[in-house]
């Protein structure tokens, strides 16, 4: 029996991985190592060289390039060896397909040409055939050589033994074995080195002066070791620690975000109240205002008939007549002169809007975030460090305030800055903060800012976390890649798992329901549920299952397009598939309803629609990574919108999903978003970021009209609350 050595594996690691340079991805050539302990082709080093350096390509040391140039660099021994091994197990001479012997040439046997090899000699370190082998062995000058079988070598068993056998060639000397150390010069030497300019140097043969320089490299690797520990012991605890900040800033975001709406709840209260109040004024002063006014116009009457009849009587009536009436004339006019022609006027108190004070300043704030320590598992306590930018604004804010009175008769204006919540009145804002909340991994990137619908429609929608869940499920052999999502009956989705071959029922908070099982061997990647039914595309065809998995029919689709979005119609009894940069629909008992190319015959060939779904309003939006754009058309193929502006950050367009008022969410996997669109096809900002928690989004739907349901690529699902401006 042969032990075996080293492993093949091994020395094909070697070979494909450490023996190869990392500059030119090819086998090492004239290995030098550089001081950072990292090797490559001298060529590749000499291409590098610049200024009298050469920048490491691993580590991006600086390392400066010796007087002598890059050939004075370290010439890597151990490669070297390791590469002499490579070459020899895979190389060597061949004769009819097979190794030849390298010593019958020689020798001048078999008319100049080496007989098939059958063994190998590891000190000389040449393929022998039988005969040679057998000399071999008789040999006095090599009949100590190992001569092992050539099979098992090129197999591997010999490795370790032949690295024990090799020597390393002096490159001054060609074949002289490198045998000593020069301790002055700390370099290799072979015989006719030692004797040459190093003769009265001292000098030890290399097994001695292992023995005598291992011990320190031991010592020192111990200490690298004992390092490393450290290192990965803070490399762990740094993760850790911005895990939990991303989990604490997901916590703090979604308590802002419940604090500003509860600070906005309050203000729309007192706005009410404040209404409500200056309604009631206006209307009692209306109501005795309308009374005065009555009696006013009664006096004025009764005194204008009076005064329109004594003069008429002084104007056209005889002596007689006027003497007759001027009794009762003079007794009218001194009674209505006796009477208080106006009555008395009651007060009128005008309504003055009065903000508290330190709304009108700009520096006013009513959110705060305060930094802390995590807790030590030493002292078991929290301690609070860095400054709190909440004392800072209040220091300022107090210095040479006055304190601000509205002119009357003028409407009140609050200076608020873009991006400050709501402003709530009273002195909550002295009071210090600390939120909670719940989400998932978060990157650096801020919350994004939702401006002002500029079409008059009042504020955006807005995110509100609800759940997040995974959809693996035990037992199963494969990690899960979400293709497909679609409502399935109230307040559940269908999850098409394309890698384990799955149509998955969850509900919104994340209970499994079960499946829905498919055909043999399908593989859903789009799903869409109709009426009692269930439609996804797998492997070029278009299926309609029943819930129980009973095909009810399926359709060929075009070959020329690796997936097919699905998509149901509201009205729930047909289906929509997109196919080679159409869109094609099917009633549900199978027919071809009708089929059209978004834009018209003039552009076929021009679109690629990879997802699509349907609005409430009976449109179709789709993602066209022909144009790079999304569009929008109506049920003829007529382009009613399309967007392909700067938004999409340079990225293909993903996912859509439409809510129950017609706003549009695209997803965006490479930058981490969902952005949102009005029906139209305008972009109005961002609505998800990572800082929602999103990583490599690839799928959503819409659940109700409200529930936005977002799948990442590691199998899990969050739920967002779409939020009306009228709520």
């Amino acid at each position: 029996m042969v032990s075996q050595g080293t492993s093949p594996s091994l020395l094909e690691t070697l070979s494909s991985d450490f023996l190869a340079c990392k500059i030119c991805l090819e086998q090492l050539r004239a290995p030098k190592t550089l001081p950072c302990l990292h090797t490559y082709c001298q060529d590749c080093l000499s291409q590098l060289a610049d200024r009298g350096q050469v920048r490491c390509p691993e580590c991006r040391e600086v390392v400066p390039i010796p007087p002598g140039g890059v050939t004075a660099f370290k010439t890597n021994f151990f490669v070297n060896g390791l590469l002499d091994l490579v070459k020899a197990r895979g190389c060597g001479e061949l004769r009819a397909g097979k190794p030849a012997c390298t010593l019958c040439p020689l020798v001048g046997g078999n008319s100049g040409s080496g007989g098939p090899a059958t063994a190998r000699c590891l000190d000389c370190a040449d393929d022998l055939c039988q005969a040679c082998a057998d000399g071999h062995r008789c040999s006095r000058q090599t009949h100590a050589h190992r001569v092992v079988d050539l099979a098992g070598y090129r197999a591997g068993w010999y490795d370790k033994e032949a690295r024990e056998r090799q020597a390393a060639q002096c490159p001054q000397h060609p074949g002289e074995a490198l045998r000593f150390l020069c301790q002055a010069c700390s370099q290799l030497l072979c015989r006719e080195c030692r004797l040459g300019p190093h003769l009265d140097h001292p000098c030890l043969p290399l097994a001695e002066a292992v023995r005598a320089r291992k011990p320190g490299l031991e010592e020192l690797l111990a200490g690298v070791d004992s390092r490393l520990v450290e290192l990965e012991a803070t490399r762990m605890m740094e993760k850790e620690a911005l895990v939990q900040l991303r989990e604490q800033a997901a916590k703090v975001g979604s308590q802002v975000e419940e604090a500003a709406e509860g600070l906005a709840r309050t203000l729309l209260a007192q706005k009410q109240e404040v209404l409500g109040q200056l309604r009631a004024h206006v209307e009692a002063v209306e109501e005795a205002t309308r009374e005065r006014l009555a009696k006013i116009e009664s006096q004025e009457q009764v005194a204008k008939a009076a005064a329109a009849f004594a003069r008429r009587v002084l104007s056209l009536g005889l002596e007689a007549e006027i003497l007759s009436l001027e009794g009762a004339i003079t007794k009218r006019l001194q009674q209505l002169q006796g009477c208080p022609w106006t009555p008395a006027l009651a007060p009128c108190l005008l309504p003055q809007l009065e903000l508290q004070p330190a709304l009108l300043d700009k520096d006013c704030r009513l959110l705060w975030l305060s930094f802390e320590e995590p807790q030590s598992q030493d002292d078991g306590g929290t301690l609070e460090a860095g400054v709190q930018g909440r004392d800072e604004a209040q220091s300022r804010s107090g210095e040479d305030k006055a304190e601000a009175h509205t002119p009357k008769g003028s409407r009140a204006q609050t200076p608020q800055e873009d991006g400050d919540p709501p402003m709530e009145r009273g002195s909550r804002s002295n009071k210090k903060k600390k939120f909670k909340g719940r989400s998932k991994s978060i990157s650096r990137e801020p919350s994004p800012i939702l401006r002002p619908n500029l079409e008059g429609s009042g504020l955006l929608p807005r995110p509100v976390f609800s759940w997040s869940f995974p959809i693996r499920m035990p037992g199963e052999r494969w990690s899960p890649r979400i293709t497909g999502l679609c409502p399935f009956g109230p307040r559940e989705i269908l999850v098409a798992d394309e890698q384990n071959r799955a149509l998955k029922r969850f509900s919104l908070n994340g209970d499994y329901k079960g499946t829905v099982p498919v055909p043999e061997g399908c593989a859903p990647c789009s799903v869409a549920a109709l009426q009692d039914a269930v439609a996804f595309s797998a492997n070029a065809r278009l299926y309609l299952i029943n819930p129980k998995g009973e095909v009810q029919w399926r359709r060929a689709l075009s070959l020329t397009q690796s997936s097919h979005a699905v998509a149901a119609m509201p009205s729930g009894d047909r289906v929509a598939v997109s196919v080679a940069g159409h869109v094609e629909v099917y009633k549900k008992e199978g027919s071809l309803a009708t089929r059209f190319i978004p834009g018209g015959k003039a552009s076929r060939g021009q679109r690629a629609i990879v997802f699509l779904t349907t609005s409430p309003q009976g449109n179709f939006v789709g993602s066209d990574w022909q144009q790079n754009s999304l569009v929008i058309c109506d049920g003829l193929g007529q382009v009613i919108g399309e967007y392909k502006g700067s938004g999409l950050h340079g990225c293909q367009p993903g996912s859509v999903s439409v809510d129950k008022m017609g706003y549009i969410f695209l997803t965006l996997r490479e930058v981490n978003k969902v952005v949102i669109l009005d029906p139209s096809g305008s972009l109005l900002g961002d609505f998800l970021t990572a800082y929602h928690g999103l990583e490599k989004p690839r799928v959503t739907t819409m659940v109700d009209g409200r529930y936005l349901v977002v799948s990442l690529s590691n199998g899990t699902i969050h739920v967002f609350r779409v939020r009306s401006p009228d709520t």
